[in-house]
């Protein structure tokens, strides 16, 4: 008998009858992978999985979800507030980014309260052992399994109840009774399925670790991301000691906090104070620098932004931007010739943001100005001055949300003047803090000149 194949897409898990090169769901190219169809089961038995029945919304039952600290204040902050009980908790990351250290560690504070498995995939026991004598978690109510068939995972869950589960990681874990092969869509999209059902029906918390693709995105099927109730993105450069984890999706909170992380040979060390750590090597009286405050969730975050400004050899410059958004970038750019009155057309143009932050808010276009300002002009930003404020396309300095909250941040850090938008400034006063409110880029780059 002919097995009935299907093709899935990689990347968002759509399936399709035929193969084709670019998938009709994300647009992605060269992601349909073929994969033997499962067996549909009988309408009978998925009638018989309980009596559920409809109920008035006014008539169903709300509980306060049940949360726990799980030792690490910044991995709280993101999940907002703790984890949650029974819930089902996705950490994405490159490899060797510091996800396998992150769970490692939470085990060790969780274990002295609760019972914790630790799943592994990709290490013998062996190897996770001498990890954690590395990282001193003793681990006395931690338990470990290195296993890839998820059914004795689940066989050894039934034997210990575990309060809390850790699967490193969902690409090495397969069930019994497919022909797929651990990693493919059907293997990831069934494993999943498995893991949220024994997290709901057990009201087991399951940390479930998976890999990134070269794209960024969370490898096998997209579908992965909506069974679960958080998605974590641990982002950073390996070459850099800073780790920053964020949320791209949270059913008991926000998903616009951010928690920062150092990477040292003890593992990883939360840093309460990102602000401080980022600006600690700030260089002194150089030009094209320049300091800025951006709302990551309700934290304020100081940022540095740095830019260098050269003669072109090329017929077409070069830009070039790392942290911020191209295309933000190059209209930046744009308005600073065409408005500011600097001819910045034929030069090379490159932005970088210090710490490995990525700036998604136009409150940092006026710190992007100033520093690009700064360099073609070869006058340095004054050390104490910090610049808030969103650029327009006639060159306007437009108001931010929170502002007040910003300049309390800048001048706890030590600055003493600030770039404020003039709207935003009104009825505003920081005691320490001197306010320089400016209407466009023209009266900002002049008053640039006079401090």
């Amino acid at each position: 008998m002919k097995t009935r194949t299907l093709f899935y897409c990689t990347q968002c898990g759509n399936e399709f009858p035929k193969w084709q090169g670019r998938c009709p769901g994300c647009g992605s190219w060269n992601t349909i992978v073929e994969q033997p169809a499962k067996a549909k089961a009988p309408v009978a038995a998925a009638s018989a999985r309980g009596a559920a029945k409809a109920m008035s919304l006014k008539d169903v039952e709300t509980a306060q979800e049940i949360r726990f600290a799980t030792g690490m204040g910044e991995l709280d902050r993101v999940l907002g507030g703790g984890a949650v009980q029974g819930s089902l908790v996705l950490v994405g990351g490159s490899p060797g980014i510091g996800k396998s250290t992150l769970m490692l560690q939470i085990s060790d504070t969780l274990s002295h309260s609760y019972r914790v498995l630790y799943v592994s995939g990709e290490e013998s026991a062996r190897q996770i052992k001498l990890r954690a004598q590395r990282l001193g978690v003793a681990g006395e109510g931690m338990y470990l399994l290195a296993e890839t068939n998820l059914n004795r995972v689940l066989d050894n869950v039934e034997q210990l109840q575990p309060d809390i589960l850790i699967v490193d990681s969902i690409q090495t874990m397969f069930q019994e009774g497919s022909d797929s092969l651990p990693g493919s869509v059907a293997q990831v999209k069934a494993c999943a399925m498995s893991l949220m059902e024994l997290a709901k029906g057990r009201g087991i918390t399951v940390f479930v670790i998976g890999h990134i693709n070269k794209e960024g995105s969370i490898a096998g099927p997209k579908v992965l991301e909506h069974i679960v109730d958080c998605v974590l993105s641990f982002e950073g450069e390996q070459n850099l000691a800073y780790r920053i984890l964020r949320a791209a999706k949270n059913r008991f909170g926000a998903t616009d906090e951010i928690g920062v992380f150092e990477m040292l040979d003890a593992g990883l060390r939360e840093v309460p104070n990102p602000s401080e750590l980022l600006l600690s090597e700030r260089p002194s009286g150089t030009p094209g620098s320049c300091v800025t405050c951006v709302m990551e969730g309700v934290r304020p975050i100081l940022a540095e932004v740095q830019a260098l400004v050269a003669p072109t050899s090329y017929a077409v410059p070069r830009r070039t931007s790392n942290g911020i958004d191209y295309n933000r970038a190059t209209l930046l750019l744009a308005v600073l010739e065409k408005r500011g009155g600097l001819r910045i057309g034929n030069c090379d143009a490159f932005i970088n943001v210090i710490g490995g932050l990525t700036l998604n808010e136009p409150a940092a276009d006026l710190a992007v100005v100033l520093a690009l300002a700064s360099c073609f002009r070869d006058q340095a930003v004054p050390e104490d001055l910090a610049a808030v404020g969103e650029v327009g396309l006639t060159g306007e300095i437009r108001s931010v949300s929170v502002l007040g909250q910003r300049l309390s941040e800048i001048r706890r850090l030590g600055f003493g003047k600030c770039l404020v938008p003039v709207r935003g400034a009104k009825d505003l006063e920081i005691p320490g803090l001197t306010l320089i409110p400016v209407s466009n880029i023209r009266e900002a780059l002049a008053t640039l000149g006079r401090h």
